[in-house]
């Protein structure tokens, strides 16, 4: 535990009304009203002494100079643990006060969107196009085009403007719309500068901006001993597949079936589920991926208890074939020295649209097929 604790996540994941739900005893301050936040910013102390602990402190962002008060307040009761609870929607913003003010107070926690089974969406195809939003899972009627539009409008507006490192919001979208056709594929951000029409400079910062406001995640490649071929390069991932198919110009379920991109997008899918299932339940796991220069590649590997190797595949019946990758994997495992590298009792599964889990190919590998339902059971 610590005295302080910051709650971040993209916008609209849920954050005010989650921590509203489980701290009741809590009281509640929002500062996006530019009176609260102006009382917060000018006057400090005497807020804080309107609003003693235990405290919620909402889009605490709008007032940078509080975050200093909070750490005197905080060094002054160093063993009042959960005193402070701090979000906001500027993510940036947020976690540049809390590194600058709070180091070694504070625990970051980062919410996730919502999981499959949390949504209630009628099929997996639906969950994908929808995503994990709340306010989708919460509304099945409402527009999802109308609803990506607006909020990767506020998105660009309210986050992006505000960072020095991007100057023309349309070359900021187009680059967004052109990392989303490579979700589930290896950095390649020289190809991206070329198409965008940026420096490769200014790529990598455009890259660090949407990983600090979480709407991407990076999956490294493993590197242990079993070949001197690895690539290096790691994978990126949209977190959220709605957001990915608002992107990539599908709105409606047929054209998600028929997209080139589908199986692009059902890795993407599955990489996003095994992350929500491992914070919700917060289990210590690690993911990878692997891929040698020769061609071999396993989609992911999950390491904690066991460890899990997981091919994403868009089919409702995939055979023997779609465990190769598995079966030379664990081959490899079994005959190299890798229990120090966390690769023990090794499993392997294809991560599929399968109504129920069956054995792939049990004479040769007990590889599993896994519906998109029980792809929290792989964590």
């Amino acid at each position: 535990m610590f005295p302080v604790l910051v709650l971040t996540g993209v916008r609209q994941a849920g954050k005010t009304c989650t921590l509203t739900h489980l701290l009741p005893q809590y009281r509640y301050v929002s500062l996006e009203l530019p009176s609260v936040s102006a009382m917060a910013e000018e006057t400090p102390e005497l807020f804080l002494a309107s609003h003693p602990v235990p405290v919620i402190f909402d889009e605490i962002q709008n007032a940078p100079n509080l975050f200093r008060y909070v750490k005197k307040e905080v060094d002054e009761s160093r063993h009042a643990m959960g005193a402070f609870v701090l979000s906001g929607s500027q993510h940036f913003s947020l976690m540049q006060n809390v590194s600058e003010s709070l180091a070694g107070r504070a625990g970051v926690l980062q919410m996730e969107g919502m999981c499959y089974q949390e949504t209630g969406y009628a099929s997996i195809e639906e969950a994908i196009l929808r995503g994990g939003y709340p306010e989708l899972a919460r509304n099945h009627e409402m527009n999802v085009t109308r609803f990506f539009s607006s909020y990767l409008l506020t998105y660009l507006e309210r986050d992006v403007r505000q960072l020095k490192n991007v100057g023309n919001l349309r070359d900021f979208e187009r680059f967004m719309r052109l990392l989303a056709l490579r979700s589930g594929c290896q950095l390649d951000m020289s190809a991206l500068a070329t198409g965008v029409g940026v420096s490769l400079p200014t790529i990598k910062a455009w890259i660090s901006v949407l990983e600090t406001s979480c709407i991407i995640s990076f999956l490294q490649p493993w590197s242990g001993n079993l070949s001197k071929r690895l690539v290096k390069s790691p994978k990126v991932y949209f977190n959220d597949t709605g957001l990915l198919c608002f992107l990539q110009g599908i709105s409606e379920i047929e054209e998600l079936k028929h997209s080139m991109m589908i199986g692009q997008i059902w890795e993407t899918f599955v990489f996003s589920e095994l992350r929500k299932h491992v914070a919700g339940k917060g289990l210590n796991r690690q993911f990878f991926f692997y891929r040698e220069n020769s061609g071999l590649e396993v989609d992911f590997l999950v390491i904690g208890n066991g460890t899990r190797l997981i091919e994403a595949k868009w089919s409702e019946h995939p055979g023997a074939d779609a465990a190769k990758a598995i079966i030379q994997l664990k081959e490899k495992i079994s005959k190299a020295e890798t229990t120090s590298y966390g690769l023990s009792n090794v499993q392997g599964y294809i991560a599929c649209r399968t109504a129920a889990p069956y054995p792939v190919d049990p004479a040769a590998s007990r590889t599993m097929a896994i519906g998109g339902e029980e792809l929290g059971t792989l964590v």
